[in-house]
């Protein structure tokens, strides 16, 4: 009478298992998709961010130009602080979007790693749960 209680049981379990080992497939797989999409957008920010730089400091150029100012001394010495602190932003925006890229592949690592002790988990409570019902009937 226990047999089929049992076989219901370990059919479950191993049921669990492989739901969720595709699970965790499915969810890694997500996150690098994630990753790279994060990844693209942040290098179409850059483009966008040193064509606006590239054009300011054009205009300033042309403006410089015009207005007769020779490029020495203080106008240049404010033009070049200006891209010091352009460059500044964006090697800062730039981490930013790298650090972010780097904690969805470690997300995607942690739930790749973690899978097969969450199926090893489940077996054994699923086995327990087996061998108690075998006691039990």
């Amino acid at each position: 009478m226990a047999f089929p209680l049992v076989a219901a049981l370990i059919a479950s379990t191993a049921i669990q298992v492989v739901g969720g080992l595709s699970a965790a497939k499915s969810q890694a797989e997500e996150l690098e998709r994630q990753a790279e999409q994060e990844k693209f957008a942040a290098e179409g920010r850059e483009l966008q961010r040193q064509e606006k730089l590239n054009a300011a400091l054009a205009a300033n150029a042309v403006g410089i130009a015009a207005s007769g100012i020779k490029t020495e001394g203080s106008v240049a010495s404010i033009a070049l602080e200006n891209t010091k602190q352009a460059s500044l932003t964006g090697s800062v925006i730039g981490l930013s979007d790298r650090l972010a890229y780097a904690q969805r592949q470690r997300q995607a690592s942690n739930v790749r790693s973690a899978a097969p002790y969450q199926a090893a988990s489940t077996m054994l409570s699923g086995g327990a749960s087996a061998y108690q019902a075998s006691v039990d009937y």
